[in-house]
C-alpha cells in the first residue's frame, strides 16, 4: 500500500506508540481487527449449520434451502458500496461500531422469525445480520493492511484471516451441538396446518436462543469499540459519490480480482453448505445430521491451519504463485471427491478448506495493490463481489437436484479454474 494512504492516518500519541513512515504501528488495533475477523467469520459459518436444519423443517429442495445463502450474501451486493462511503465519512472505528450494531439487530430478528415459524422471516433476519457483517468487513480488510509495513500486507491480511478461520472452526461445532443436536425425530412431512406450524416454532427456538446469545456479545463488543473510537486519528472524505468506486473495475488487475472474489466466495460457500448433506449420503459416510455437522470444523479448521502457514509462506513466495498452486490443489481434491466413495470422498472434500485458506486475502491484496487513498472504495467493491455467495450456491444446489451432489461439485471446480488463471496472471508485483 502506497505511503500516501498510510500518511493520512496516525495513532494518538501514547507511551510506547510509534508510527512508521509507511504504515501505522498499532498492535492493540491489530488485535481489535483480529477479533472482528473472528466474530464475522464465525457467524457466517453458522449458515452451514442452519441450512440442514431449515431444509428438514421446511421440507425444502437443495435449490430452495440455498436461498439462505442468497439472502445472506445478497447483503454484500446491496450494502458494500454505501458502507464504503459511510466509512470514508465517519472513519474505520465508528464504521465498525455501526456494523456491530446492525449485526446485533439482525440477531434479534431471529426472535420474531422463531415465533412465526416462517422461512421468509428467517431470510430477512439473515439479510440484516449480513448487512452488519458487510460493514465490518469493509472496515477490517483495508484497516489490517494499513496497520503495518506495505511490504508485508499480503502476509498480515492472511494472518488476520486465520482468526476468521478460528471463528469458522469453533462456531459450527458449537452450533451443531445447540441447533442440530436437538433436531426432533418427528418427520415434518407427516404434519399439516397448525400442527406443522407449532412443530416449526418449537424446533426453531434452539436457533433463536443461539442468536440471542450472539446479540448480547455483539452489543458488548460494539460498546468497547465505540469507547475507543478516537484511537485512530483519520482524515475523512467529504465526497459521497459512491458509484465512483466502480471506476476501479476498469483496472484489469482489480477487475479480474473482483471477479475471482465473486467466484471464490461462491465456491467456498457452496461446498460448506453441502458438506453436512454430502456426508449423510449412503455412498459417502452415511452419517446422521448431528454427526455430519460435527465434521464441519475439519473443513474450516483446515482453513485455520492453512492461513497461519500461508502467512509465513507469503513472506517468501510470490502471492500469485501461491494462489495458483492452491487453486490447482483444490481442483484436484474436488475431482477425487466427485469420483470416489466412502472416506476418500469425504476427506478429500473436507481437505479443500486447507487450500481455500489463503485465497480470499491473497486475491484481495493482489487486486488492491496500489489503490492508495481509494483503498476504502476498493474494499467496498470487493465486498460487493462477495455476492458470489448468493449466486453460486443456488446454481450448485440446482445441479444437485437435477443430477447428484457428486456432479454438483463441478460448479465450484469451474470457479477455482478461473482463480488459477488469475494467480498466474498476477504472479508479478504491481
Amino acid at each position: 500500500m502506497p505511503t500516501d494512504f498510510a500518511t493520512a492516518y496516525s495513532t494518538d500519541p501514547a507511551p510506547g506508540d510509534s508510527t512508521a513512515a509507511d504504515g501505522v504501528d498499532a498492535p492493540d488495533l491489530r488485535l481489535f481487527v483480529f477479533a472482528l475477523f473472528f466474530v464475522f467469520g464465525g457467524i457466517t459459518s453458522l449458515n452451514d449449520v442452519i441450512i440442514p436444519k431449515l431444509k428438514e423443517l421446511f421440507t425444502l429442495s437443495y435449490a430452495q434451502v440455498m436461498l439462505v445463502q442468497t439472502a445472506f450474501f445478497a447483503a454484500y451486493f446491496v450494502v458494500s458500496i454505501p458502507a464504503a462511503a459511510a466509512v470514508r465519512r465517519i472513519g474505520y472505528l465508528r464504521g465498525a461500531t455501526l456494523g456491530l450494531l446492525v449485526m446485533t439487530a439482525g440477531c434479534l430478528l431471529f426472535v420474531p422469525a422463531s415465533y412465526t415459524g416462517a422461512f421468509g422471516v428467517f431470510l430477512t433476519a439473515l439479510f440484516v445480520l449480513a448487512g452488519g457483517i458487510t460493514i465490518v468487513q469493509v472496515v477490517a480488510n483495508p484497516l489490517i493492511s494499513l496497520l503495518g509495513p506495505p511490504a508485508t500486507a499480503h502476509s498480515r491480511l492472511t494472518f488476520a484471516q486465520a482468526f476468521n478461520s478460528l471463528g469458522t472452526t469453533i462456531f459450527p461445532y458449537v452450533g451443531s451441538l445447540l441447533i442440530l443436536g436437538t433436531l426432533a425425530s418427528v418427520d415434518p412431512r407427516t404434519l399439516t396446518g397448525a400442527a406443522l406450524t407449532s412443530y416449526r416454532i418449537a424446533e426453531t427456538h434452539t436457533v433463536m436462543g443461539t442468536y440471542l446469545a450472539l446479540s448480547a456479545v455483539l452489543a458488548v463488543v460494539a460498546l468497547i469499540v465505540w469507547l475507543r473510537r478516537n484511537r485512530l486519528a483519520e482524515s475523512h472524505a467529504a465526497d459521497a459519490n459512491i458509484l465512483r468506486a466502480f471506476d476501479l473495475l476498469k483496472q484489469p488487475r482489480f477487475g479480474l480480482g473482483a471477479l475471482c472474489i465473486f467466484l471464490y466466495v461462491g465456491a467456498e460457500v457452496a461446498i460448506g453448505s453441502l458438506i453436512v448433506n454430502y456426508l449423510m449420503q449412503p455412498a459417502v459416510l452415511h452419517l446422521s445430521q448431528g454427526a455430519a455437522g460435527k465434521h464441519l470444523p475439519f473443513y474450516w479448521g483446515g482453513a485455520l491451519v492453512g492461513r497461519f502457514l500461508g502467512a509465513a509462506i507469503l513472506r517468501w513466495i510470490s502471492p500469485g504463485k501461491v494462489l495458483a498452486s492452491a487453486a490447482c490443489a483444490t481442483i484436484a481434491l474436488l475431482t477425487v471427491s466427485a469420483n470416489s466413495t466412502g472416506a476418500v470422498a469425504a476427506w478429500s472434500l473436507l481437505a479443500i478448506g486447507l487450500f481455500n485458506s489463503i485465497m480470499f486475502p491473497t486475491i484481495f491484496s493482489l487486486a488492491c495493490e496500489g489503490l492508495g487513498r481509494r483503498a476504502a472504495e476498493g474494499s467496498g467493491v470487493i465486498c460487493v463481489a462477495i455476492v458470489g455467495g448468493a449466486v453460486i450456491p443456488p446454481i450448485t444446489g440446482k445441479v444437485a437436484d437435477v443430477t447428484s451432489l457428486f456432479v454438483a461439485l463441478s460448479v465450484p471446480a469451474i470457479c477455482y479454474a478461473t482463480i488459477l488463471a488469475y494467480g498466474i496472471y498476477a504472479r508479478r508485483r504491481r
